[in-house]
């Protein structure tokens, strides 16, 4: 079985886990955009303690994705996967021997769980996104790009739950008080999906296995969860209330595939 729970999305900062059940639970941090002290809080929140944790996935430098990873590994000795251009991006670091280098549609085999990741074009150094299985069901996490190439849409086949940005509503962006230049970051090809964008995507890859589609990554200032919901229902042919909205400091209840 497989289950996952956003701890929190938003640009003040992103936690995925990701659960796959067997003789043993295995435990997937996707980014920790979070301080220690938050991610204990938001781990204790879904029954977790951070040493609970099996292994880290890290999709990009910035600092809401990025977060507290350097100090989470060290301190409780967890693996920590991320790109060889993210980890330059930080520094270079030493993890003491915690850091794998992943790379793109490569996939990489964590016992009861295995991951996919992809490249994506977004405004990072080396940029993954990913899919995770248990080998019978398959999650999507996408977040942090401008815009689905072909290479996207490709790793986004045949998921059973996606957990999708939804940055902005295009009207509010252009009408807000963001200086142009990041008026043109966030709504460029290397920024941030809108609704709209977000909306076309899943209805290409929707299919009758697809149990759970969650809106993340919204912004506070350019969107509202209500608009989300309407765009991707009327996407999907469904209820607006079918479509989970990530918050940035709830996240959202475990769901389970």
């Amino acid at each position: 079985m497989l289950r996952f729970r956003s701890l929190g999305s938003g640009s003040g900062g992103n936690a995925t886990l990701v659960e796959a059940s067997g003789l043993l639970p295995f435990r997937l941090l996707v980014d920790c955009g979070l301080g220690i002290r938050q991610l204990a809080v938001r781990l204790a929140q879904a029954g977790l303690l951070p040493e609970d944790l099996d292994a880290v996935f890290i999709t990009h430098e910035h600092g809401d994705h990025i977060g507290c990873a350097h100090t989470l590994a060290l301190r409780y000795r967890i693996p920590v996967w991320m790109s060889q251009g993210t980890h330059s991006a930080i520094g270079s670091p030493d993890f003491d021997g915690l850091l794998h280098i992943a790379r793109d549609a490569k996939a990489i085999d964590l016992g009861g769980l295995e991951i996919m990741p992809f490249t994506v074009p977004h405004d990072a150094r080396e940029p993954l996104q990913l899919s995770c299985t248990d080998g019978s069901a398959k999650l999507g996490i996408l977040t942090d790009l401008g815009h689905a190439t072909s290479h996207v849409m490709a790793h986004l086949q045949t998921c059973h739950a996606l957990l999708l940005e939804s940055n902005h509503d295009t009207d509010l962006l252009d009408q807000s008080a963001y200086p142009p230049f990041l008026k043109r970051r966030v709504g460029g090809d290397y920024g941030h999906l809108s609704n709209t964008a977000a909306a076309a995507i899943a209805s290409a890859v929707t299919h009758g296995g697809l149990k759970h589609l969650v809106a993340a990554h919204l912004s506070t200032q350019n969107n509202r969860p209500g608009l989300v919901q309407d765009v991707l229902s009327n996407a999907l042919g469904c209820q607006p209330g079918d479509i989970v909205v990530a918050g940035p400091a709830s996240g959202t209840p475990w769901l389970q595939l």
